[in-house]
């Protein structure tokens, strides 16, 4: 039971939406002791966390890997019994695409920006006059892109690196990543503490080396030294996906009453607390916690917290996954590695990112067998779609998915150098996200404290998710842990 939370114990608690953030509230309710009901509209258990089986094989249909910047999603997973089941990527790290062709991700980076612009594999990228730009980052003062109270991605990395890095390096990977351009982004709130550093150590450059010199987690595999990009995650053997069944489980022992396709249609402030329809039923609770994104969060509230009106988010960037399955021999050599990221400069190539799986994880490859390779592509950004993509019908809006599929294999092709054909073609899906990763656009992290405020002032109201807490697993886990720990201690 949560200390300070006698006065909680044996009360009933309802929880609206079932996705991680969903799971883990309902968790820590009922190890508090309440009586935890949860309501999930979709017809599976956690969101983007999910899975799907295509060509036999039980894939992740959303996250497929966590930061280890901290240790929330290992000691997760270890309290959930899959502490062992933490893996490693393979070694050969990621790659680029850019307009004059493809070059190897550099070593050490934090969204793309390089710890040491020197580096061999940052020089080939930048070109010489892009790194002596970049370097001159140490000669400015520690002022320079930390004096404004909010500062994008972009703004940071253009005054203290210059434009080569943020085209080349930054752009791709934030756009790989969350699906936006970083002139958009908030940098405090997608690389928390990343402006502090550079007061701290005097440039960005050395911030982001004491940033990755932080991340890791002795749950993973021995690092790597240097690490290679993309080497600061971490996955589960058999997938992210594995972490929900075990959640689930654990719920059901607990007594958790778990309900799929029960959509929330509307709540309600009584005297006793909340009462909550869905359908033709109603549930009533001293205690509710809301999971869902940001949008449908507010709507749903804001008749009954009306002080929650105005603070309704953008909608996030819908997000189309297309996993292949191909019997492919070709590609055992990896030809990019992990997987390959494109700048939105480049032409001919509508994915903004490719995870060759089987290159990535060695379970995957493991269970997919000889030859056969696991590709997923990742099409959809917030901004910046090609003119020649909106007007072929083929942004993942308009496309239908037998198109998506066409345009995929063509992508595969030209990125991974090898002929991606239907005929090696031995299955496919496609995954939509809509408005599934939190837009953390510049402006938002203010809209996130009042709307904490507000639902502070309310009794028996929280407000969890990637929304409110920031993109990623190790983002989302950490503060619904923190939020239901100071919530529970009110009591």
């Amino acid at each position: 039971m949560a200390a300070g939370s006698p006065s909680l114990a044996g009360r009933r608690a309802l929880v609206i939406g079932g996705g991680i953030s969903g799971l883990l509230a309902a968790r820590e309710l009922a190890r508090a002791g309440l009586q935890t009901t949860v309501l999930e509209a979709a017809g599976a258990w956690g969101g983007c966390v999910g899975r799907h089986d295509v060509a036999g094989l039980a894939l992740d249909s959303g996250a497929e890997s966590f930061a280890t910047r901290s240790t929330a999603v290992a000691d997760l997973a270890a309290e959930l019994g899959l502490g062992s089941h933490i893996v490693a990527p393979r070694p050969g790290g990621a790659w680029v695409q850019l307009p004059d062709g493809p070059r190897e991700l550099p070593k050490t980076g934090v969204l793309g920006i390089p710890a040491n612009p020197w580096d061999p594999e940052v020089r080939r990228s930048l070109g010489l006059a892009g790194s002596l730009r970049a370097s001159l980052d140490k000669l400015l003062p520690a002022s320079v892109g930390t004096k404004a109270k909010v500062s994008s991605v972009s703004s940071l990395v253009r005054a203290r690196m210059g434009r080569r890095v943020l085209e080349r390096l930054v752009e791709p990977v934030v756009g790989g990543v969350h699906s936006a351009d970083p002139g958009l982004l908030d940098v405090d709130m997608v690389a928390p503490g990343l402006r502090a550093g550079i007061t701290r150590h005097g440039s960005l450059a050395a911030a982001v080396a004491a940033q990755r010199k932080g991340t890791g987690t002795q749950a993973t595999a021995t690092p790597r030294e240097p690490a290679k990009a993309g080497s600061a995650v971490a996955g589960l053997k058999g997938g992210m996906h594995t972490l929900v069944t075990e959640l689930v489980a654990e719920l059901r022992a607990r007594g958790v009453r778990l309900l799929l396709k029960t959509e929330a249609t509307s709540v309600a402030r009584t005297a006793a607390g909340w009462n909550v329809t869905a359908g033709a039923d109603s549930y009533t609770a001293a205690v509710l916690v809301v999971a869902l994104d940001g949008p449908s969060a507010v709507r749903l509230l804001r008749e009954a917290v009306p002080s929650l009106a105005g603070h309704e988010p953008g909608p996030g960037p819908v997000v189309k996954l297309v996993t292949l399955v191909v019997d492919l021999p070709a590609l055992d050599n990896r030809p990019r590695g992990t997987g390959i990221l494109v700048a939105p400069q480049t032409a001919g190539i509508r994915a903004k990112a490719l995870t060759h799986a089987t290159g990535k994880w060695d379970w995957v490859a493991e269970a997919a067998g000889n030859g056969r390779h696991v590709l997923r592509l990742s099409y959809g950004r917030s901004e910046g779609v090609p003119a020649d993509a909106a007007a072929a019908g083929t942004t993942p809006e308009a496309a239908s998915d037998t198109e998506l599929l066409d345009t995929a294999l063509q992508d595969a092709s030209a990125l991974l150098t090898v002929p991606v054909t239907r005929d090696a073609l031995v299955d496919w899906d496609v995954v939509s996200w809509a408005g599934a990763l939190p837009f953390a656009a510049v402006g938002h992290r203010q809209r996130v404290a009042e709307v904490r405020e507000v639902c502070a002032g309310v009794d028996g109201l929280l407000m969890v998710g990637g929304w409110l807490a920031g993109n990623g697993l190790a983002a989302v886990v950490a503060d619904t842990k923190k939020q239901l720990a100071a919530f529970l201690a009110k009591g």
